[in-house]
C-alpha cells in the first residue's frame, strides 16, 4: 500500500519541460520521497514523501515503486540528471588506509548478514578518510536504469556524513546529529571535523529513542551536560521525541539550513536532510 504523506508543486509547473532539472530520490523500505530541483534559479519546483506499508520482500518493494512511478506524472518526465540515496542499515564504515575493493563482504559481515548473491559497493566520502561499505536496493537500481539510463546514487548515510562535516568543519567541540526517518534514526558523532561515530537505530517507543541516545553518549563519554544535540528529520518540537530528549540533554536544538536553496513551503528546514542535500 502506498500512503501520500505529503506533496507540493508548484504552480503552472510545466510537466513537459523538466530537462533543466534535477531529480532527488530517497528510497527505503518504508517510504519513498522525491524533489525536483532548478539549479539555475535554486529552487525546488516540486517536493513529495510517500510511506508504504506492508513491505517484506524485495519483489513487493520493487512492486510499490513501480506503481508509484505509474501513477506520478512527475516521475514520468525527462531530467538534466537524476540522484539517489538508498536508506537502510546495511551499511558499515572502513578507514580508507585499511580499505580494500576486494574484501567488501568482510566489512560488512560483522553487522549484517551477508548472502553469496548480494551485490555489494561503496561511496568514498569525500572529505574524509572513510569508505561506506553497503548493500543497495538493487532491483530499484535496474528498474530506474530502465527509466532514466544512466543516474548517480550512494547510500544516505554518505550524503548525511559528507554534508555534515563540511557544514561544521570549523566545529571544535563534540556535537551530536539525530537524522529521524519515521522509526528509524541515525546518530552521527562529529569532533574536530573528524567522524567519530554513524550507527542507524530502529525504535518503537520514545523511551527507545532517548535510550540509545543516552548509551551512545556514555560509549564516547559525552556529557549531556556538555555536548551539543542537533535534531534532523521527522521531529518537531511539539512531538514525544523531542520533550524526552529535552529532559535528558541540556544543550538541544534543531538543524537550521544554511543553503541557498529556497525552503519548501510548509516543511520544517531540518526536515528531509539527506533528500534536500543530494543536489
Amino acid at each position: 500500500m502506498i500512503k501520500e504523506i505529503k506533496k507540493i508543486t508548484k504552480q503552472n509547473l510545466d510537466l513537459k519541460n523538466l530537462e533543466e532539472n534535477q531529480l532527488s530520490i530517497q528510497l527505503s523500505l518504508d517510504g519513498f520521497s522525491f524533489c525536483i530541483y532548478n539549479s539555475n534559479y535554486k529552487i525546488i519546483n516540486a517536493f513529495a514523501h510517500f510511506e508504504f506499508e506492508n513491505v517484506n520482500t524485495p519483489y513487493k518493494h520493487l512492486e510499490l515503486v513501480e506503481n508509484l512511478f505509474k501513477q506520478e506524472p512527475l516521475l514520468q518526465a525527462k531530467f538534466k540528471n537524476v540522484n539517489v540515496t538508498h536508506f537502510n542499515n546495511l551499511v558499515t564504515q572502513v578507514p580508507l588506509p585499511f580499505f580494500n575493493k576486494d574484501n567488501l563482504g568482510d566489512y560488512l559481515k560483522y553487522s549484517v548478514k551477508v548472502l553469496e548473491n548480494d551485490y555489494l559497493v561503496y561511496d568514498q566520502i569525500s572529505n574524509s578518510e572513510i569508505v561506506n561499505v553497503y548493500i543497495p536496493f538493487v532491483n530499484i537500481n535496474n528498474f530506474l536504469i530502465d527509466k532514466f539510463g544512466a543516474f548517480n546514487y550512494k547510500h544516505s548515510s554518505t550524503v548525511l556524513i559528507e554534508t555534515l562535516l563540511n557544514k561544521y568543519k570549523n566545529f571544535e567541540k563534540e556535537i551530536m546529529f539525530v537524522n529521524v526517518t519515521n522509526l528509524n534514526f541515525e546518530i552521527v558523532v562529529l569532533k574536530k571535523n573528524k567522524l567519530e561515530l554513524y550507527n542507524s537505530f530502529s525504535f518503537k517507543t520514545k523511551e527507545d529513542f532517548i535510550y540509545y541516545i543516552l548509551f551512545v553518549a556514555e560509549q564516547l563519554n559525552l556529557n549531556p551536560e556538555e555536548f551539543q544535540l542537533l535534531l534532523l528529520g521527522d521531529i518537531e518540537k511539539e512531538s514525544e521525541l523531542y520533550a524526552i530528549a529535552f529532559q535528558y540533554v541540556r544543550n538541544i536544538d534543531f538543524y537550521k539550513e544554511h543553503s541557498t536553496i529556497k525552503i519548501i513551503e510548509n516543511v520544517s528546514p531540518h526536515s528531509y536532510f539527506t533528500l534536500l542535500n543530494q543536489f
